[in-house]
């Protein structure tokens, strides 16, 4: 298989809810007009932000449905969903649906409570999934910080390489640029390395990454593309600023508890996802009260995401 690089943004939506915490389906069209707007170029759904963990084996085949007719005929725009990692057989069955409802790629993460003994282990298992669709590009998800599983994955491209024709590459969230270098470079760069840092783009692009996968790219995607712009045309101070930004921004996350406060900041520019299930906590009207004088006090309307006339309308 040929594997395709994949540049700029790609979001992690959040999966859209109503008040009673079921799906909100009919929001995903407007959510996808949301990112075609301000120059996103993919979708990685049904991951971290995107609660995956917390929905259904159905409601997590509705939601990737509901992606893939949104964005249907559009080329230019990769849906990638995460199967999941805790069961083969459950990752399997999404992964074919994923092949049978039109989606670009599928991504597979560690088992986090009976955990892999050694990187074989993995590979042995992304391995055996991928190859349940093998005309469909396939992506591990790595996030050691919530699967607690801390392989260096240069050792995981080496255990695979060659034997898996579908593996495209990799999710990168975690913060060892040694080991991310190294899989960049890794067969002179054949594998697609996706960085997963929003807070640390920029260190990111200095040592060679082309596409990203974050969760404020949904409402902030035109501060990154700003950033990017900065750094290939050699604008390093503004770069540095565009990032601090962004890092000031993704510090109110941990100030107001969390994964859930993005979906805070989806309200404060005019799409309402609902909140988080359980065990996630939400914030109470007075902290978003709160909030919303620390979102002013950043000047977020000039890099926010804007709807398209016709979502307002």
């Amino acid at each position: 298989m040929n594997i395709e690089h994949l540049a700029g943004l790609v979001a992690a939506p959040f999966t859209p809810m109503h008040g009673n915490g079921n799906l909100h389906l009919e929001l995903i069209p407007a959510y996808y007009a949301l990112l075609k707007n301000n120059g996103v170029s993919g979708a990685f759904i049904c991951g971290s932000t995107g609660e995956g963990v917390s929905l259904t084996l159905r409601e997590r085949k509705l939601v990737a449905e509901a992606w893939a007719s949104a964005a249907v005929d559009q080329r230019d725009f990769k849906v990638i969903t995460l199967l999941g990692g805790t069961s083969v057989a459950e990752c399997i069955e999404l992964a074919r649906h994923a092949r049978e409802a039109g989606l670009y790629a599928v991504a597979f993460t560690a088992p986090f409570y009976f955990k892999p003994a050694s990187v074989k282990v993995l590979a042995d298992m992304c391995m055996e999934i991928a190859a349940a669709v093998p005309d469909m590009p396939f992506y591990y998800y790595h996030i050691p910080v919530l699967t607690g599983v801390h392989f260096n994955m240069i050792e995981l491209l080496q255990a695979i390489d060659g034997h898996c024709p579908n593996f495209a590459g990799i999710k990168y969230t975690h913060e060892d640029f040694m080991d991310f270098l190294s899989c960049l470079r890794f067969r002179n760069g054949y594998y697609d390395m996706l960085w997963g840092r929003d807070e640390n783009m920029l260190p990111a692009l200095s040592i060679g990454a082309k596409g990203a996968v974050g969760s404020t790219f949904n409402y902030a995607a035109p501060l990154y593309l700003d950033l990017i712009r900065a750094w290939e045309n050699g604008e390093l101070e503004k770069a540095r600023a565009l990032q601090q930004r962004s890092i000031d921004m993704i510090r109110l996350l941990g100030k107001y508890g969390g994964i859930a406060t993005g979906k805070a900041y989806m309200k404060m520019i005019g799409l309402d996802c609902g909140g988080f299930r359980k065990p996630v906590s939400n914030m109470s009207a007075e902290r978003l009260e709160a909030f919303a004088k620390d979102v002013a006090a950043l000047d977020f309307t000039s890099f926010c995401s804007q709807l398209p006339a016709a979502v307002k309308g």
